[in-house]
């Protein structure tokens, strides 16, 4: 058996990288990572908001953490990053967090394939050049333990999200796929598919401008819940062996609904989005 049987917890005493750690969903994983005793690469584009992080658990928790610039997009930086995470940390990288995002909404026609790759940049490339690097490194230790940040968005297919939709759902089939063909490597996975989380993703995306207001409604009265709550929920699925987070009641009914009648829940939402467009005019 190996070192990842049901009572032993990867979550904890972790040496961990977080990918878009400066801030929201990423930064509560950081930080609960250092509740739990362990040792944090911070890594984020923004350098100054992964510092801040890093600082925080070193205030809070007096933990260990370190602070790096990358562009997941990039897979020179995110190989850089696998092999100066070990160094830092002066240890082998046991849990992978692949968490960095971007939002992007519009009709089709209204969204530029330069959006498209800016959104695919992040959102999936990111995500495949993290598992990329640091698979065969747990393959060769013989143990290791990624969480990939997904969406709700993966599987509700809204309209308006095309681009999104389709990077989360791709993310959602890749963690599936490493699901099944890592799990004799001694490699856990866990995939996170929120629906909305208050995190700085929709107010840093590209969105229309019709869509403002309605962001900022939505993330204060129908979040059902926060970041903190998401991160510590995933890292206990993890620990607990299970592939799939799915925390809130709507991404649960969404998920049930889906894979009850696919065709069913198709219509339903062609049905629905001339409503949901009358009411963003508004």
């Amino acid at each position: 058996m190996g070192i990842f049987s049901r009572k032993v917890q990867p979550s904890r005493n972790a040496y961990a990288v977080v990918t878009g750690a400066g801030s929201g969903i990423g930064r509560s994983f950081a930080l609960e990572l250092a509740k739990r005793g362990g040792t944090i690469v911070c890594a984020d584009i923004n350098l100054d908001a992964a510092t801040e992080t890093a600082k925080l658990i070193q205030e809070k928790y007096s933990g260990q953490a370190f602070a790096i610039q990358c562009d997941v997009g990039n897979k020179q930086k995110v190989e850089q990053l696998s092999i100066d995470a070990e160094k830092l940390m002066n240890h082998a990288v046991t849990l992978l967090i692949n968490n960095a995002g971007v939002g992007l909404g519009g009709k089709f026609e209204e969204v530029s394939l330069e959006d498209w790759q800016w959104c695919m940049h992040v959102n999936l490339w990111g995500v495949i050049h993290g598992c990329h690097y640091f698979v065969p490194k747990f393959k060769q230790q013989g143990s290791g333990a990624i969480i990939n940040v997904a969406s709700a968005a993966g599987y509700t297919a809204a309209p308006e999200m095309t681009a999104y939709n389709v990077t989360k759902s791709s993310v959602l089939a890749l963690s599936e796929t490493l699901s099944a063909e890592l799990r004799s490597a001694n490699i856990r996975v866990n995939v996170l598919c929120p629906t909305l989380v208050p995190t700085n993703i929709m107010k840093n995306g590209r969105l229309p401008q019709r869509y403002s207001g309605l962001a900022d409604d939505l993330l204060m009265n129908h979040a059902f819940t926060t970041s903190d709550k998401v991160a510590t929920l995933t890292l206990d699925n993890l620990d607990a062996n299970k592939l799939y987070t799915i925390p809130q009641p709507d991404a649960k009914l969404f998920w049930i609904l889906k894979r009850a009648s696919p065709s069913l829940y198709a219509k339903m939402l062609g049905i629905g989005y001339p409503l949901f467009a009358k009411y963003v005019k508004q």
